[in-house]
């Protein structure tokens, strides 16, 4: 047997020494302590956090953490989780964000002037767009916390990607080898409704990580400059689709039965044609039917409700 064949029976060390041995892999006691660390920090800043940017009250708690392969752990959050990948330079280059749908909806809620007593536990299902937008600020809230925390060398701020569905996240390659992470779960509560955040934390940078609490500031309440222009922005740009309906004459089952291709049908009313706008099954404005030039149309005649409730219908 030749030098080089003995070399190809070498069996290849475990992963998990490793990773061990190079520092991607702690004891379990060590990298809790840790993790309990950064829930620590996140209960008692980032309810601050989002009473100086909302003038919400939300409680943080946090719930432990699970250790393992970094896309495993992603991959065993909840489907009903908006995720983002982020860096920290001179500190970690992958890290993950994931965070409860319910609660970007329940917030979004909040800051449309909805209250305490008419919001309903929230649906799962994916966020609008006018939601994933809100979900940036969230995430960057989120991360701002995580960069105080660790104090990285440099001080340079995060950097994000753009929110995505559990569902529409990219598979990692198959070629590319994982890493040894830790899960850290924290639920976030407002207004009764309850919700989860994690950070999913290569060990290669938890274990180097010395966690120093940011001291609390307690700011005024009131929603920030920031966060309601950008929302109120946003929420008056979306392009809504509407539907309009008009009342028909009353026909008989055998009549309507025998309606052939260019048989007409006349509207119920005689005088100005009343038509019901409505979106997103939300009814919206009274018009009346009209044309312009060549160009059928509808001119408003009343509002169902006020500009406010308009939109808060709109965005459910």
């Amino acid at each position: 047997m030749t030098m080089s064949d003995a070399s190809h029976d070498k069996p290849a060390m475990d992963p998990a020494l490793l990773a061990k041995l190079t520092g991607g892999l702690g004891d379990r006691g060590r990298v809790a302590k840790i993790c309990s660390a950064f829930g620590d920090v996140y209960s008692e800043f980032f309810p601050d956090v989002i009473k100086s940017e909302t003038g919400l009250d939300v409680t943080v708690s946090y719930l432990g953490c699970e250790i393992g392969y970094k896309n495993h752990l992603v991959d065993d959050l909840s489907h009903n989780v908006t995720l983002v990948d982020a860096t920290l330079r001179n500190w970690s280059q992958n890290v993950a964000l994931a965070c409860g749908n319910g609660f970007i909806i329940t917030l979004m809620e909040h800051l449309l002037g909805a209250t305490a007593d008419t919001i309903e536990e929230p649906a799962e299902r994916l966020l609008s767009v006018i939601e994933l937008d809100l979900a940036v600020m969230v995430f960057d809230k989120i991360a701002k916390v995580l960069r105080s925390a660790v104090n990285a060398p440099g001080g340079f701020e995060p950097s994000l990607s753009a929110p995505h569905a559990h569902d529409a996240r990219p598979r990692p390659a198959e070629d590319k080898s994982d890493e040894f992470a830790a899960a850290i779960n924290m639920s976030i509560t407002l207004a009764g409704i309850v919700s989860e955040f994690s950070l999913i934390i290569p060990q290669t940078a938890l274990l180097k990580t010395k966690v120093t609490p940011p001291k609390p500031k307690r700011q005024a309440a009131g929603a920030s400059p920031e966060w309601s222009e950008q929302l109120g922005d946003q929420v008056r740009r979306s392009h809504v689709t509407l539907e309009a309906r008009i009342r028909l004459q009353d026909l008989t089952l055998r009549t309507i039965s025998k309606l052939m291709v260019g048989d007409v049908i006349p509207f119920r009313d005689s005088g100005d044609v009343r038509v019901e706008v409505s979106a997103n099954s939300k009814e919206l404005y009274v018009c009346e039917f009209g044309r312009s030039g060549e160009n059928y149309m509808v001119r408003v005649k009343d509002t169902m409700n006020s500009d406010d409730e308009l939109i808060r219908h709109l965005m459910n």
